[in-house]
């Protein structure tokens, strides 16, 4: 694979230049966070190295490294929800990717609700550290997960 990324010279050149510069963890890996590009909302949150980077970048269609399973994953290519990049941003150190897209089909989570952040949970006046329950913040899924994927265990859990 030919390097399109600008080796990093200084903070000068990472923060206040056009190079584009991304910095990857020891791992290769650099987060994403993506987000509807209409409303705002915050559908997930992933990890790109080098390759899925540039797939997304010729593609104009997210595509993430799976850490649990160590491949490439192109959103949607199995579910056809498909995240269509409409922007693509990073911050001033260069070590995080904002991704901001219009999802084909309306849901990016594999549980099959809209978001991947489909519970919030409680702090504040309503932190027991007791118990703390999660609260479901969508109550309904956008697809059924075991009509797409069927019935096997996911494998990113656990």
């Amino acid at each position: 694979m030919t390097e399109i990324f600008n080796k990093r010279e200084s903070i000068e050149q990472v923060e206040e230049s056009p190079a584009f510069a991304p910095k990857f963890d020891t791992n290769g890996l650099i987060p994403v966070v993506t987000t509807d590009y209409s409303s705002g909302e915050v559908l997930m949150q992933g990890y790109m190295n080098k390759e899925a980077l540039t797939k997304t970048l010729e593609l104009g269609e997210a595509v993430y490294f799976s850490r649990s399973r160590k491949v490439l994953w192109h959103k949607g290519k199995t579910s056809g929800l498909v995240q269509k990049v409409k922007q693509i941003r990073i911050d001033d150190d260069q070590d995080c990717v904002w991704l901001r897209v219009d999802v084909q089909g309306g849901a990016s989570c594999h549980v099959g609700y809209r978001s991947c952040f489909y519970r919030s949970i409680p702090f504040g006046k309503d932190f027991d550290p007791n118990h703390i329950a999660l609260k479901f913040e969508e109550n309904e899924k956008v697809f059924d997960p075991t009509d797409v994927y069927g019935d096997a265990p996911n494998p990113t859990i656990l």
